[in-house]
């Protein structure tokens, strides 16, 4: 006796999952701190290297992140040296373990501060000022330079959505209900929007580190204070990120004084 067909599609699809399962690496939420003679132990990014997900640790240096066994764990941060610790089969089935931190210094050149006239003329400025490259964590060689801080929201989200819906442990098939849950509850899809929303505000802030002085202030004649909200009127538009990405820094600039025409008159500040 066959089948009817949806019963041959359900069967077939089945095994495809339970193939999918039986292949599925085990895996497990890993407890730990750091300890170190430097007592700022927070903010120490954990990476697995396999996966690049990761977590930061809180402050008293305790963290939590899942892995598998053969993972690599990478810790990193701008006051300590990198850490490399393989996920063994011994360090896999601790409850908990306890990573030392060794403290990093480093040397940096001396920095000749000069003043510089401006004109107020943000083109004439612009071109006649020795402008130095940026100063970033890569091009000062610290050991964190190639590793993006997961925010808290993002770290939230992960603990909400890990893993697969099912997955293998010792003691049989196991079922991910933390996941489940917060899908069902739409915990998961909040937290997505929450971490958008971060990173345009993320956005905006390093728009102000980058170009709020006294030459653009005085050129885009924007109050300090409704620079913020300048800036979030800036990101609305589509071009906005082809424009910022280009390195033709003076475009940028030249942008940023067209969008202010149009600001200061939809908030009648002229």
């Amino acid at each position: 006796m066959s089948l009817p067909i949806k019963g041959q599609y359900l069967f077939l699809v089945c095994l495809l999952f339970l193939g999918h399962i039986l292949l599925a690496q085990k895996e497990k939420l890993l407890q730990g701190k750091i300890v170190s003679q430097n007592t700022d132990l927070q903010g120490v990014t954990i990476q697995v290297r396999s996966t690049k997900k990761g977590t930061i640790t809180q402050e008293d240096g305790s963290f939590s992140i899942f892995v598998s066994i053969g993972d690599t764990l990478l810790f990193s941060a701008v006051q300590f040296k990198r850490k490399v610790v393989p996920v063994t089969e011994l360090l896999f089935n601790s409850s908990s373990i306890v990573v030392e931190m060794e403290e990093f210094v480093n040397q940096l050149k001396e920095v000749i501060v000069q003043p510089y006239g401006l004109s107020g003329s943000l083109s004439e400025d612009m071109v006649r000022l020795p402008v130095q490259k940026d100063v970033n964590a890569q091009k000062l060689g610290l050991p964190n330079a190639g590793v993006r801080i997961i925010s808290q929201s993002e770290n939230k989200l992960n603990d909400a959505d890990h893993g697969k819906y099912l997955y293998i442990t010792p003691l049989g098939l196991g079922i991910n209900v933390n996941k489940i849950l917060n899908r069902l509850s739409g915990r998961t899809k909040i937290l997505k929007n929450r971490v958008r929303l971060d990173a345009e505000y993320m956005a905006i802030q390093e728009m102000e580190n980058k170009y709020m002085d006294s030459v653009l202030i005085a050129h885009l004649k924007i109050p300090l204070h409704r620079f913020h909200d300048f800036f979030y009127f800036c990101q609305m538009d589509e071009v906005f990120q082809q424009v910022k990405q280009n390195p033709d820094a003076l475009m940028f600039m030249e942008y940023l004084s067209e969008k202010s025409k149009i600001y200061r008159k939809n908030n009648n500040l002229d």
